[in-house]
């Protein structure tokens, strides 16, 4: 026969006794891990008469309410004491004298200051959104199936909440931008949408908070020559060069037809890369004719305008003109990394180069 009272003395004792989280953690698995003492005590219950069973389960349950309660509180008195001890260990002096160092522009904010910049020489106006988009916004008024593999949760952040009925999710690119564009102004259009998107992935090249810039061009004439020679000015004049190798290869985007992504030549002269010439190719930005079906989701006739659309990372364009590694280094913070790739608050984007 069980004696409960003696097993809630002892859990009761053993709690009192712990002084670190660890210990507390040991303490959590002796009693109510899956070969702990409560645990093997309920599947014992399964042996007992009915009655006995009843009672005994209603025991174990007020034992395990109560032994979870402690521990509860004991964590929160570990984790106050822990607090405590550090914020008296940490101490700034607030006598010492003020630096005189200046703080650095980030790259992702540079490299979106020389994008707005250099589209802007282009008549492109910025035009941003909510990072909490509806489900239509992200995938289905941009002619993505119910089924494609984007809408899945292994590559999408899905919301508590919804919006007018419809899902909230974290914006997988800045797309949603450019259907609320098309919704609230009549073309012609021509925009730019730079911000933060989130996609469930995290490596060397990329990250579940990233950042993008989307172009759009709603109007009745504009056609793929378009799309590419706005495309080449802009790539030339980001990456700073007069003379730059680029190819078009057929692709599928479910908001685009025909599609594309656009490589651009490189060479590798030891650990850097030359972009513009060479027989190696980079992938760059994906882009196409904006799809009828699209225009129609946002009320524009596609018989009477038509349009093109590309996208680009941001990470992935600091990377290449700045010569940064591991994308995961732009969200850790390090003031190191911040004073070495960072931009003086004074160097503006300026299209004017200097030939000198």
């Amino acid at each position: 026969m069980v004696d409960f009272t003696k097993l809630e003395q002892d859990i009761t004792n053993s709690l009192s006794k712990v002084t670190d989280l660890e210990s507390l953690n040991e303490c959590r698995i002796k009693y109510l891990g899956k070969k702990g003492e409560i645990s093997l005590l309920m599947k014992e219950l399964a042996k007992l008469s009915d009655d006995d069973r009843k009672r005994q389960a209603e025991i174990l349950n007020i034992l395990k309410n109560k032994t979870l309660s402690l521990i509860e509180e004991k964590t929160e008195e570990l984790n106050d004491r822990n607090l405590n001890e550090k914020l008296s260990s940490e101490t700034l002096d607030v006598t010492l004298p003020v630096s005189s160092s200046l703080g650095s522009i980030h790259p992702i904010t540079q490299v979106i200051e020389e994008v707005v910049t250099i589209f802007g020489d282009l008549d492109f106006y910025v035009a941003e959104g909510p990072e909490v988009e509806t489900d239509y916004n992200n995938f289905t008024a941009l002619n993505t199936s119910e089924h494609h593999p984007a809408r899945q949760m292994h590559d999408t952040f899905y919301v508590e909440t919804q919006t007018d009925n419809m899902q909230n999710v974290l914006r997988t690119h800045t797309s949603p931008v450019q259907i609320r564009s098309m919704l609230e102004h009549k073309p012609p259009i021509r925009l730019i949408a730079p911000g933060k998107t989130f996609r469930c992935d995290n490596d060397q090249t990329h990250s579940p908070m990233f950042h993008q810039v989307e172009g759009l061009v709603i109007d009745k004439d504009s056609n793929m020559s378009h799309l590419k020679g706005c495309l080449e000015i802009f790539l030339k004049t980001f990456f700073e060069t007069d003379k730059l190798k680029m190819r078009f290869r057929p692709s599928h985007f479910p908001f685009t037809e025909p599609s594309a992504e656009v490589d651009i030549g490189y060479t590798k002269k030891g650990n850097q890369l030359i972009i513009g010439e060479g027989n190696d190719w980079l992938e760059i930005l994906g882009c196409g004719m904006v799809h009828p079906k699209v225009l129609q989701n946002v009320n524009i006739d596609p018989n009477s305008f038509q349009g093109y659309a590309f996208g680009m990372g941001i990470e992935r364009l600091a990377m290449l003109k700045y010569g940064i590694s591991d994308l995961r280094t732009f969200f850790e913070c390090d003031l190191r990394w911040i004073k070495h790739y960072g931009f003086s608050p004074l160097n503006f984007p300026s299209l004017i180069r200097d030939l000198s």
